[in-house]
């Protein structure tokens, strides 16, 4: 791979204390990438941190970072800044999911949208203005899922009109992925969700990763506007059905395997690659 990056390269990984973020974190750091860890539990970061640190990755640093908490994330970017001047690679991975196997709840949908989809769009919004301007472009990498594509064989939303608003690139706006987010926590509020057309299993999660998807798409489309040296490209992957706490351990792939597609699609050359979706390293549809 051509090396566009170096030391000076500021790599921020959202939830990197477990599972796929740690690995996240421990590859990016491998390749020679300044690394901080975030993590909403300050000490469990410390840890995290050290744990690569006495590997030997020396360039990772670790901060405390909840991106359910505006203040924590204006503390983080002020820290940053001051710190860092600022950052290169943004991988938003923090994220949860309250479904184990195939059982669906939507007790917990507000919750997992707020996490999923509001923190990610904040977090995306407050570390906008610190990318660094470079030829090579900034980078955002948002973790999703196949659960949250448009047309996948199972879990799609089976409201037509919804489905094709969300397919028309040049029509997309936050507006319409706000909308059908408050549409459907007032539908899973009334009861009425199901009959919606919604996904049915794992419903919420699926729900959230929709509108990462969508949302990635969106801004893909906006960055497209930015002059050269200040271009940021963004796009999301689906790490698959990975052994960690997020799936209760029930995955069939490797974390190294889920951590993989993120770094690859983190320090790929070909800056020009954005508002795509990716698993395994290859390009799949929305």
């Amino acid at each position: 791979m051509h090396r566009w990056w170096s030391k000076e390269t500021v790599a921020v990984v959202t939830g990197g204390n477990r599972g796929i973020g740690f690995e996240i974190c421990r590859q990016l750091a491998g390749h020679g990438v300044t690394v901080v860890l975030t993590s909403r539990d300050e000490s469990v970061g410390v840890e995290s941190a050290k744990v690569l640190q006495e590997g030997g990755l020396t360039e990772v640093a670790c901060n405390q970072l909840d991106i359910l908490d505006p203040s924590s994330i204006n503390q983080f970017a002020h820290w940053l800044k001051e710190n860092y001047g600022g950052l290169d690679i943004l991988v938003n991975n923090a994220g949860v999911n309250f479904n184990q196997g195939s059982e669906n709840n939507v007790e917990n949908a507000r919750n997992v949208i707020d996490t999923n989809y509001y923190g990610t769009k904040s977090m995306i919004e407050a570390m906008i203005p610190l990318m660094k301007p470079s030829a090579a472009g900034a980078r955002i990498v948002n973790v999703s899922s196949r659960l949250g594509r448009l047309n996948g064989k199972r879990n799609r939303v089976e409201n037509d009109a919804l489905r094709e608003q969300l397919s028309d690139d040049e029509s997309l706006t936050e507006e319409l992925i706000d909308g059908m987010i408050s549409n459907f926590l007032q539908q899973v509020e009334d009861g009425s969700w199901r009959s919606e057309g919604w996904p049915h299993s794992f419903t919420d999660y699926s729900v959230s990763k929709l509108a990462v998807n969508a949302y990635t798409r969106f801004l893909a489309r906006k960055f497209s506007e930015r002059p050269e040296g200040e271009k940021i490209y963004i796009n999301c992957y689906c790490p698959g059905w990975v052994k960690t706490a997020l799936t209760g351990y029930s995955g069939s792939v490797t974390i190294e395997q889920g951590a993989d597609t993120a770094v690859w699609i983190a320090l790929v050359p070909d800056q020009a690659i954005t508002g795509k979706f990716f698993a395994e390293r290859r390009e799949i549809n929305f």
